[in-house]
């Protein structure tokens, strides 16, 4: 009882309306950063187009502003008849105001080869044009298009969703949405470094993680987390004031287990300021006892080997099964790690943190892709 006090006593209940001139200068650097960022990005589609296009991109009548990604495992043949795949829906990142579907696309394709999986990239619209509750919504009925879709092989008994930062908080949304629950009825969620409680402070959240000086070049050995000035940008632009910080579907931290898929497999990395609110969550839901904020989660040493990952102490990797399987929580820190370090530019990496972080990245999508198919869809 004691620990629950002291963790509710820090949350915020409401998103605060903010004073005007803090108003004034969120907006103008989340649509300077959008306007601004357009022309890098037109650049760097049309100078460096994707290495690993999608095999197709369509649109539905319901979102034909908003393409969706399709990636067939090199193995699947159209022009003769094969079984349905089971299929990963995955939904980018960005703060809720940025990203596209594209930026993922290496690592859809990869995971469609590696598990001989149908991977289907979701979009949504972005804040603060677009603010919460649109990119659910939109998700949910792009997610049913591709669902209702015959052209699409996909095994409807074998469906997961998966998300990246801002798209793991999506994932565990949408997926709570009662016509996903009732006629898609994914069987497994993976969130990736997700933001899962939005009550929690900033202040508080950069205290529950190490900082590891002795990593060398790049930026996994600042003494401060990245995501502390872009975070309440990000959210003041998602977030209208007033609106409850605990409501479910914008922190799933409060989400009753019933209202979520039966597995659950969370993703995050150490050096990440939102690590500690995944791991209270999936101990939460695993039935462990949760840490406290005092809890830094990880470990304050370095990893002892460049490139791997860390399965036999269970601050890095736990699971617990529930009813003889069919329900499961799964537990994987990555360590040494930076929020979205399969997605950061190389330059904020260095070249070693930059090797490091494409070892591990495999090595997560190889141990994902098993717990689906042996666990989850066996």
């Amino acid at each position: 009882m004691e620990n629950e006090v002291r963790q509710s006593d820090v949350r915020v209940d409401k998103q605060p309306r903010l004073p005007l001139l803090t108003r004034l200068s969120r907006g103008a650097t989340i649509y300077a950063i959008q306007i601004l960022g357009a022309p890098a990005l037109w650049y760097r589609d049309w100078f460096y187009p994707p290495k690993t296009p999608p095999t197709l991109v369509k649109t539905y009548p319901c979102r034909p502003s908003l393409p969706i990604s399709i990636f067939f495992p090199q193995s699947y043949d159209s022009n003769e008849s094969q079984p349905p795949l089971p299929t990963l829906f995955s939904i980018h990142g960005g703060g809720f105001c940025l990203g596209r579907p594209s930026d993922d696309d290496e690592w859809n394709a990869r995971f469609a080869n590696m598990h001989n999986t149908l991977v289907i990239a979701l979009n949504y619209r972005k804040a603060p044009y677009h603010p919460f509750p649109t990119a659910p919504h939109d998700l949910e009925a792009l997610l049913l298009a591709a669902f209702d879709d015959e052209s699409l092989p996909i095994d409807k008994s074998r469906i997961a969703v998966g998300g990246f930062s801002a798209g793991g908080s999506l994932t565990l949304s949408v997926c709570q949405l009662p016509s996903i629950r009732e006629k898609v009825k994914p069987s497994a969620a993976i969130p990736v470094y997700a933001i899962v409680d939005k009550s929690i402070p900033g202040e508080i959240k950069v205290k529950t993680r190490y900082y590891k000086p002795g990593l060398g070049p790049g930026m996994r050995t600042d003494p401060t987390d990245y995501l502390a000035s872009f975070s309440p940008v990000f959210l003041w632009s998602y977030i209208n004031p007033g609106v409850s910080m605990k409501e479910p579907l914008l922190s799933s931290y409060f989400a009753p287990r019933d209202a979520l898929p039966p597995h659950i497999f969370f993703v995050a990395a150490e050096l990440d300021q939102l690590a500690h609110e995944t791991w209270c969550m999936a101990n939460k839901l695993a039935g462990r006892p949760e840490p406290l904020f005092t809890d830094k989660v990880g470990q304050e040493k370095l990893a002892p080997e460049k490139g791997q990952l860390i399965l036999d102490d269970e601050r890095f990797a736990f699971e617990h099964v529930d009813e003889g399987g069919k329900s499961s929580v799964r537990w994987l820190l990555v360590p040494d790690q930076l929020h979205g370090f399969d997605r950061l530019p190389a330059n904020w990496h260095g070249k070693e943190s930059l090797e490091d972080a494409k070892l591990k990245e495999v090595a997560y999508q190889k141990i994902v892709g098993e717990w689906l198919r042996e666990s989850v869809w066996k």
